[in-house]
């Protein structure tokens, strides 16, 4: 297969292909190439915890010091798409290492920021350059490994994808307290220097098609619909939703986009991305699916981090190390998936026994208290990280199955587009949820406080401690409410994403299980050697 993406001739004079041809070094490839998406998969996370110290140092306020995820996340989410098709046009090794140099330099430059409007600046170009890093090593390992060794390096590529936005918040609060903030983007430094040294030294070179011209329309109403989408959703919560004209416009912006973009991708001579893509059912489904299941995977880091600190009383540290089993349930599972799938057990059934075991840790969950025990704890969250393994491995193999190799950098791009969205999504709505359902049921319980209620007409301690007619009795009563609100609201909203995992399983009946790996449509068929003629045959 090209190097390329996109539509182009492919075989082994064009580039390299995975299911005919032995890529020398191909471990170290695989290394380097992990080193690049956790780098760039980890800065989407890794600053939260560093924002109260950007802050003070910056001189500014708190919803101002957002705009240094913002930024980031916007512009990673606009670039995600063009991926594909500049991969073909500039070759995918050369644009491999651009993007690195220019990620790992941006980082720096992050790091040495004396001011919020230098950060932002030095952020977009950040995401924008670390847009391409997770569909190009994903697209790279595809080729490199052949059709039945392909279940194995998506689980190499899927710990990557998981395991990042896990340790994101503790390396981020371990840096920022042994050192400080800065240190959150100057660890980016050793990590792209060997990610760069790898690829240069070991990936194929890759074939640069100068010829592409870029559908500059479809870009643009895509940036429109994904740029307005994610502002709409990072300042719904704080603008009142659609009771801020702001939000209304960043609606109908983002609707406007998205249709123009589906309209023009099935009209137009040649569209921004190919609508074959989306013609093959196991690709579309697993797009759906990567949706949900990121919704799920960023919208229950989001909110178990304020659970164990703010409710359950874990320090910050605690916190983030509480968190990490979750992680390595994630890689025992994907290195298990990989061995069961393909020939033993059908991908379909794998992802079936995660959604379900994921459903159950969900619905678990939601009957958590701060009260519970840590093993408890521990155990659920390694559980759930198992179930994610089991979904993401399968699904990823099912997806690219019958693609032909010429989609690949396509269909990459698209999935970690379908992925981000997804996450930003869950974020939003739980985070939504979260404040309007503690809001509710603090409104029920409070309505119970009243001079009539006769658990508060006692003359014992505890009458005399939460009689609302004093001061101190009244601060009391509001704190417990308050705490037994958000118990409820967390609650709410993991019982919330318990339904999430629904649609994905009927997208299981969609699927066809993958026969022989696909052929690429566009690549030359070789012609079988003629048979020797019979002895004393003219």
């Amino acid at each position: 297969m090209s190097g390329a993406v996109g539509t182009g001739a492919a075989g082994p004079a064009a580039g390299f292909t995975a299911s005919t041809q032995v890529v020398p070094h191909r471990a170290l490839l695989t290394g380097c190439a992990m080193t690049a998406t956790l780098m760039q998969i980890l800065d989407s996370t890794i600053a939260n915890v560093a924002l109260p110290y950007m802050q003070g140092s910056l001189n500014t306020t708190f919803d101002q010091v957002t705009w240094v995820l913002t930024s980031y996340v916007i512009t990673s989410a606009i670039m995600t798409a063009p991926v594909g098709w500049m991969a073909q046009r500039y070759g995918r090794k050369n644009l491999f290492m651009v993007c690195i140099v220019g990620f790992t330099a941006t980082s720096m430059l992050c790091g040495a920021a004396q001011s919020l409007e230098e950060m932002v600046v030095f952020r977009v170009l950040q995401g924008a350059f670390g847009a391409a890093l997770a569909p190009l090593s994903q697209a790279t390992m595809l080729d490199i490994y052949p059709f039945e060794q392909r279940a194995h390096a998506m689980a190499i590529f899927g710990m990557g994808i998981m395991i990042g936005p896990i340790m994101g918040p503790t390396l981020g609060g371990y840096l920022t307290e042994a050192f400080n903030w800065r240190w959150v983007f100057y660890v980016n430094l050793p990590f792209g220097i060997v990610a760069l040294t790898g690829i240069a030294l070991f990936m194929p070179k890759t074939p640069v098609k100068a010829e592409l011209r870029f559908d500059w329309t479809g870009f643009a109403v895509l940036a429109l619909g994904v740029g307005s989408l994610q502002m709409m959703l990072d300042r719904g919560q704080s603008q009142d939703w659609l009771n801020s004209p702001e939000i209304i416009t960043e609606a109908v912006l983002a609707g406007l986009g998205l249709y123009l973009f589906m309209v023009h991708m099935f009209t137009a001579e040649k569209p921004f991305l190919p609508p074959a893509l989306f013609r093959d059912r196991n690709f579309a489904a697993a797009c759906l699916m990567m949706f949900c299941t990121g919704t799920i995977m960023m919208a229950t880091s989001a909110l178990l981090a304020p659970f164990l600190q703010n409710l359950a009383g874990y320090p910050v540290a605690d916190a983030g190390r509480a968190m990490a089993p979750r992680g390595f349930g994630t890689m025992a599972a994907m290195l298990l998936a990989s061995r069961l799938g393909g020939r033993w057990v059908d991908q379909r059934k794998l992802m079936a026994f995660g959604l379900l075991l994921l459903g159950a840790t969900l619905h678990f969950m939601s009957t958590w208290s701060p009260d519970m025990s840590e093993r408890q704890m521990v155990l659920t969250l390694i559980t759930q990280g198992f179930a994610m393994g089991f979904i993401f491995n399968p699904m990823t193999v099912m997806a690219f199955a019958t693609l032909p190799p010429s989609l690949r950098g396509d269909a990459a791009a698209m999935q970690n587009l379908s992925r981000n969205i997804g996450a930003a999504i869950g974020i939003s709505v739980t985070s939504f949820m979260l404040t309007r359902s503690t809001q509710v049921s603090h409104a029920d319980m409070a309505a119970g406080i009243n001079p009539f209620n006769r658990l508060l007409q006692g003359h014992d301690a505890i009458g005399r401690l939460l009689d609302p007619a004093t001061t101190h009795g009244a601060e009391r009563l509001a704190q417990m409410i308050d705490r037994q609100a958000q118990i409820i609201a967390f609650s709410n909203d993991f019982r919330m994403m318990t339904f999430v995992v629904i649609p994905p399983l009927l997208l299981l009946f969609f699927m066809r299980r993958p026969g022989a790996p696909p052929r690429d449509p566009v690549a030359p068929v070789p012609r079988a050697a003629p048979a020797p003629a019979p002895a004393g045959a003219d």
